[in-house]
Order: C-alpha cells, then sequence, then structure tokens
C-alpha cells in the first residue's frame, strides 16, 4: 500500500512558471559588535519554473528561478568647506535559484489559499555595481567567487503564500531570508540578503 501510494504521488506532478518584482534589500553586520546597516530597497525581478507533486491537500514544490538581488546604500558627509556631500551606491546581483517548498493547499470557493516555506539555494551569475557623488557616477562589473566581491552560493529560507484560481492564474508572495554571509573579504563583516517578492503565474 505504501509503495502504491508513493507511485501515485510520483506519477501526478503538475508544472508552472511565475514571475513578478523583487524588492530587495542587503543588511551588513559586524561580528562582536552591535553594529547593524540595513541597506535601502533594489528594485529588481525574479522569474522561472516550479513543479508541483501534491498529495492531498499538501505538496512538495520544488523550482528553478531567476532572482535578482541587492541594495542601495546612501550617505549625507559633509567636507572641511560645509558643503554637503551627497553619495550613493547601488548592488546589482542575479542568481539561479532553487527553492524546495513544503506547501499547503486550502480549497475555497473560486480557487484555492496556498502558504509554504522551505530552504533556498542560489548560484550567482552575474553582479554589477554603481555609485554617484552627485557630480561624477560610476558602473563596474563585480564577481562572484574565488578574488571575487561576493561569495557563489546564496543560501537561506523562502516563504510564499498566494492564491490559484480555478483556471490555473496563480497571484503570490514571496519572502527570502538569506542566512548565508555573501561578503568574500575573511573579517569581521557579514552582508546577507533580504528579499520580498510579488508577482503571477500560472499553473498548468
Amino acid at each position: 500500500v505504501v509503495t502504491a501510494s508513493l507511485t501515485t504521488f510520483a506519477q501526478t506532478p503538475t508544472f508552472g512558471i511565475r514571475g513578478g518584482a523583487n524588492f530587495s534589500k542587503l543588511n551588513i553586520s559586524a561580528s562582536g559588535t552591535d553594529i547593524s546597516i540595513t541597506s535601502g530597497t533594489y528594485t529588481t525581478f525574479n522569474a522561472g519554473v516550479f513543479a508541483d507533486f501534491k498529495f492531498n491537500n499538501v505538496s512538495i514544490q520544488p523550482g528553478l528561478f531567476a532572482t535578482g538581488k541587492g541594495g542601495k546604500f546612501t550617505s549625507n558627509l559633509t567636507d572641511e568647506n560645509g558643503n554637503d556631500i551627497n553619495g550613493n551606491a547601488t548592488f546589482k546581483l542575479l542568481y539561479l535559484q532553487v527553492p524546495v517548498n513544503v506547501v499547503y493547499h486550502a480549497p475555497l470557493k473560486g480557487g484555492e489559499f496556498y502558504f509554504g516555506a522551505g530552504p533556498f539555494v542560489g548560484y550567482g551569475i552575474d553582479a554589477k555595481g554603481s555609485a554617484s557623488d552627485g557630480n561624477t557616477s560610476q558602473s563596474a562589473d563585480l564577481k562572484f567567487g574565488g578574488d571575487g566581491d561576493f561569495k557563489t552560493i546564496d543560501a537561506g529560507l523562502n516563504g510564499i503564500a498566494g492564491f490559484k484560481f480555478l483556471n490555473g492564474f496563480m497571484v503570490n508572495l514571496n519572502y527570502d531570508l538569506g542566512l548565508t554571509n555573501i561578503a568574500n573579504e575573511s573579517g569581521e563583516g557579514k552582508i546577507k540578503t533580504r528579499v520580498f517578492g510579488a508577482g503571477i503565474g500560472y499553473q498548468f
């Protein structure tokens, strides 16, 4: 009976696509201190595919997504002549990310409400930075891994909630809590990702 149930479970996956906007921040902290700085929001995107292995009202949803992350930092300083210096810097990071969520489905009139959570692992594929002091601006390509600016792997916990209509159309919210330090420099400083997302999708 158990074998038959598992076989049925494995043979009934459905698939879907999902995409939308990410509102990302970077949290910077220093070990052994109370110093913690959270960046301003950098708006980017997420898009990808997922599979849904459903058993009764619970399913396992692995996926593969292109997920933008990053943050904006601003500074307000005064030079020796009393002039204000306003600077800003933006870090733009792009990951291929694999979340694996355990999702609960609650049937409702017109569709179903769903919510779930699970781990994610992201692999950095592109990074850029830009800075401006109000008079001049510059941008640069950044690197992951090795002697680069950021570690290649970002991992943490992911939460998702949304509503799926009877026709398969979906609206959803998600939050990614990065738990790994993506700063590539050895030292006390740590950088972790924080991403809130909103989007739409379709489950076939």
